[in-house]
């Protein structure tokens, strides 16, 4: 059975960088979790086996503020920047194969953030960078290629700030051969480009190699209507894993403002008719136990 045709609700992980800085480690380069690739690898190993223990069915791996050039700037040549994306699904899936044995499906999804993540600004909550679509499809194609050919089960296109990077990521990943889902970082029922969701919905349409569609990273709150959105738009299983409701100050980088996630809205994203329900920046595996709790049985 391949991603996207599980049976019952699918509970994804939480944020990884959140339960890495948890267990003490300094997060605040540049390339955030990825530099752990290279520094503490059985590090990112333990926090992906710790949501597993927790009952996600998803690991997504340390690979979404990794790039060629973010590399490069820390002095790691092509060859080792592409040893150590593949690590980055190595890890995951060496944490699958640790985890308890319960009978159920479990998939390794290879982050690939948005190009504003790599420019580490906070800019993957703007959208917009001044690139064109092809120019947007030439500086993913080889991190695509990489993770692809590197055995993760799908690829998990995340945190897309406008339909313009959408296209340049959909354009690439059908010519791969590994499904992948499309999820948006929205706010006020738009993308953060400020496009309307159906519009950014629709692009993956008709799509064959997108397994599934929604939201990550954004307020909880979001989540509803945007569910309701993205079914209507596409007729794919939806996704949604927003973040603690906390909010982002890029220039101080840190958290701010109280937390919204709770497995009883996990719950009510899956009565929406989420396929797939998890958490993203702050969200902890005690947090993903209990959404797991809750989704059970549906």
């Amino acid at each position: 059975m391949g991603f996207g045709e599980a049976e019952g609700v699918v509970v994804a992980d939480g944020g990884l960088a959140t339960e890495l800085a948890e267990r003490g480690h300094d997060l605040s380069d540049a390339l955030w979790s990825a530099r752990l690739l290279a520094d503490a690898p059985e590090a990112i190993e333990a926090a992906h086996l710790a949501f597993f223990r927790a009952g996600a069915r998803i690991a997504t791996t340390a690979s979404y503020q990794a790039s060629f050039e973010g590399f490069a700037a820390r002095g790691v040549g092509r060859e080792e920047a592409v040893r150590l994306l593949r690590r980055s699904v190595e890890l995951a899936r060496r944490a699958r194969e640790a985890a308890p044995d319960d009978g159920r499906e479990r998939w390794v999804a290879a982050s690939v953030g948005p190009y504003g993540a790599s420019l580490a600004d906070g800019s993957e909550y703007r959208g917009r960078y001044g690139l064109s679509v092809r120019e947007l499809a030439a500086w993913h194609r080889p991190r695509l290629e990489v993770l692809a050919e590197a055995g993760a089960d799908v690829l998990a296109l995340e945190t897309v700030p406008d339909v313009d990077e959408a296209e340049a990521l959909l354009g690439e990943v059908d010519r791969l051969g590994v499904p992948a889902w499309l999820s948006y970082t929205v706010e006020g029922g738009r993308t953060r480009a400020g496009q309307p969701l159906a519009e950014a919905f629709a692009v993956a349409a008709e799509v064959p190699a997108v397994a599934a569609v929604g939201v990550n990273c954004c307020a909880p709150s979001e989540v509803p209507e945007a569910v309701a959105v993205a079914r209507a738009a596409t007729g794919k299983p939806v996704i949604a894993y927003p973040n603690s409701g906390e909010g982002w100050d890029a220039e101080r980088r840190g958290w701010t403002g109280p937390r919204r996630f709770d497995a009883a809205g996990a719950r009510a994203w899956a009565e929406a008719g989420a396929a797939v329900v998890g958490g993203c920046c702050r969200v902890r595996p005690d947090d993903i136990a209990r959404v797991a709790r809750a989704v059970g049985r549906m």
